[in-house]
């Protein structure tokens, strides 16, 4: 598999870890949109949020624990944003279902 995310949970690609368990892998994003700016991603490959299934589904529920994790790591009790795109007209570059981790400034909303 040709996948740059799973390339980096296996070591193949570096990057700026902030977090590891069995399921997840968390780290600093390469272009940050936010001073704190981290990729969550599951271990396992799935391609998007459309391809969710009932016997996936929890690799998400593990992601968004890790994601609490990390907010209480990093002290983001102002707060933070988690934003995932799916598909190409959803703006994702990436063909491997990650979740942004934004914090550390005023988000606005709608992003610009």
């Amino acid at each position: 598999m040709d996948c740059l995310f799973c390339k980096i949970v296996a070591g193949e690609i570096p990057s700026t870890k902030i977090y590891e368990d069995e399921y997840v892998y968390a780290f600093k994003d390469i272009d940050p949109q936010a001073p704190f700016h981290a990729i969550v991603i599951p271990k396992t490959h799935i391609k998007s949020a459309a391809e969710i299934t009932a016997e996936n589904s929890f690799l998400v529920a593990k992601v968004f624990e890790a994601i609490a994790k990390i907010a209480e790591q990093e002290n983001l009790e102002k707060g933070f944003r988690v934003v995932n795109n799916c598909g190409e007209q959803g703006g994702q570059t990436v063909g491997h279902i990650h979740f942004h981790l934004l914090a550390r400034r005023n988000l606005a909303w709608p992003p610009g």
